[in-house]
């Protein structure tokens, strides 16, 4: 799944333009590697949104077959690390 599509189905963004503009913009890395939007998400991945104040880090845990996901189920997906 691509980061942007993935970033939004998880509901670390609100909508998918959001996520193509971070990734346009070099907040995204994945592995510590910049990405595009097209970039590919795999389990076990490590993506870093690097906003200028703070640091985000999560972990990829599976990949959803929907669209979208309730809040409540997040955690299966991805875990926010320390």
């Amino acid at each position: 799944m691509r980061i942007d599509k993935f970033m939004n189905s998880v509901n670390i963004t609100k909508r998918r333009a959001v996520s193509e503009d971070m990734c346009r913009s070099g907040v995204v890395f994945i592995n510590d590697l910049k990405v595009k939007a097209a970039k590919a998400v795999k389990v076990g991945d490590k993506i870093t949104l690097k906003f200028l104040e703070y640091d985000k880090y999560y972990e990829v845990l599976d990949i959803p077959t929907t669209k979208t996901i309730p809040k409540s189920k997040m955690s299966d997906y991805v875990k926010e690390i320390s």
